[in-house]
């Protein structure tokens, strides 16, 4: 692990489109995805852990953070200090919906 990495505290942006997909959500649901993206991304958002993973070269982002239901998919930018997210889906049983449409990685 780089030690730079392991100290810089990121900055959370979000896409257009990652904006409009938590619109979508009720309220409550929109809190805890945002806490959930403050907690696990400010600080050591590409450190793997049971709810975050690095995913398979994609055309949606290198990383995602499991929140329940919900999917947030980040790439992170170590030298702009920036962990982007690009998208946020939930999860119905095995089928993964991201801007409204089913979605497979």
């Amino acid at each position: 692990m780089d030690w730079e990495r392991a100290v810089v505290k990121l900055q959370i942006e979000f896409t257009p489109e990652a904006v409009s997909d938590l619109r979508v959500f009720r309220k409550f649901e929109q809190q805890q995805v945002i806490a959930a993206i403050e907690s696990q991304l400010a600080d050591q958002a590409t450190q793997e852990t049971r709810n975050r993973k690095r995913l398979r070269p994609n055309q949606l982002a290198e990383w995602e953070l499991r929140v329940g239901e919900f999917r947030v998919f980040c790439d992170v930018d170590f030298a702009a200090g920036v962990a982007k997210i690009e998208a946020v889906g939930n999860k119905q049983g095995s089928k993964l919906f991201v801007h409204g449409e089913e979605y497979e990685l």
